[in-house]
């Protein structure tokens, strides 16, 4: 899963053009394991081949593993003197290739990043609701900043680094990683997701998303870009709830540039906002609930909770727990970058 279907090639990618590691915690725990075995091994030996004592055979291995010096004990036996070179040998440079693994993953910033990572994903695992959004190329970017400036929590996943750091300065919640696979969505927390949006590089990648995502979440609005006109129907098929092209979008921008202006100068926006039950709304009507006199606003239709679409409603429609109000309002700047009207309780 790319950002666009443009990527450079020098873009780090994670499981194809970086090598895969160990995890930081487990090579560090490796490299720290190696001395601990030694002085264990030391301790066992020299128990069998001197006879010491359970405390002396393991001071003797300390010391000589770590090039101390030997206080008043020292291996007479052959097996013994072989096991103190071995454990001298083997402790240099055990040692001296774990503290070197340290300062490296201290000095070239996996460790730090490493730490940055896990509190990106505790952070990760107190979102709810969110919106995940898969790829951060140039539809991803406009994408996390309306929902950003929307006040929406927004997680993106991107398996190219240089991507996955510019979404973080942006202040959206990142993980580098594959949008194709189970693991990552689930670490993006699909299962507690508001919905997720896939805008990938390729058509193909979109598609994968959505049935990975569909899959993982039945319930799960999930809305996918298509490169392809032709995509539409198949991302359709594949569980996206809504697909859209955005050549298609911003062909069709262009064209109300020129035929309706005003239209556009006039930055109106959509909104919508569900009534909950117990809203203030709940049992009123359109006349009665004060929505005519809300100053920059004006009702368009009211979506009822079986799919019908009352436009222009009269003052006597009636407003149920259930439906969804479709409002007209003025730019989003307009509103300081709140989402919604704020109607239900």
């Amino acid at each position: 899963m790319g950002s666009d279907p443009g990527a450079r090639p020098h873009d780090r990618c994670v499981g194809s053009l970086s090598p895969r590691k160990l995890p930081i915690p487990r090579r560090l725990l490796l490299f720290a394991s190696a001395p601990a075995a030694l002085i264990g091994v030391g301790t066992v030996g020299y128990r069998v081949t001197e006879g010491w004592p359970w405390f002396d055979a393991f001071y003797v291995a300390v010391i000589t593993l770590t090039s101390l010096g030997y206080g008043d004990k020292s291996a007479f036996s052959i097996p013994g003197r072989i096991l103190t070179l071995v454990l001298a040998l083997g402790g240099v440079s055990t040692v001296a290739i774990a503290a070197t693994e340290l300062l490296r993953t201290i000095l070239t910033g996996e460790l730090p990043n490493e730490l940055k990572n896990r509190r990106m994903a505790q952070r990760i695992e107190s979102l709810r609701p969110h919106v995940i959004v898969c790829g951060y190329g140039h539809v991803g970017q406009h994408v996390c900043a309306d929902l950003l400036g929307s006040g929406h929590p927004v997680v993106v996943i991107d398996r190219y680094e240089a991507a996955f750091a510019k979404a973080r300065d942006s202040g959206a919640h990142v993980l580098l990683g594959d949008g194709t696979s189970d693991d990552t969505l689930r670490r993006a927390g699909i299962a507690r997701a508001r919905a997720l949006i896939a805008v990938a590089g390729t058509d193909a990648d979109n598609v994968l998303i959505t049935m990975s995502a569909r899959l993982l979440a039945p319930a799960l609005t999930i809305v996918a870009r298509a490169e392809d006109d032709a995509t539409v129907p198949k991302l359709l098929r594949a569980g996206a709830t809504r697909a859209a092209s955005p050549h298609a979008i911003a062909g069709g921008r262009m064209a109300q540039a020129v035929l309706c202006p005003s239209v556009l100068d006039a930055d109106l926006q959509m909104e919508e906002e569900l009534v909950h039950p117990g809203s203030p709304l709940d049992g009123k009507t359109v006349g009665s609930s004060g929505l005519r006199a809300r100053r920059g606003s004006i009702l368009i239709a009211i979506k009822r909770l079986d799919g019908r679409l009352a436009f222009n409603p009269e003052d006597d429609a009636p407003v149920a727990a259930g439906d969804t109000l479709i409002i007209l309002i003025g730019s989003r700047a307009g509103l300081g970058g709140a989402h919604g009207l704020s109607f239900s309780s």
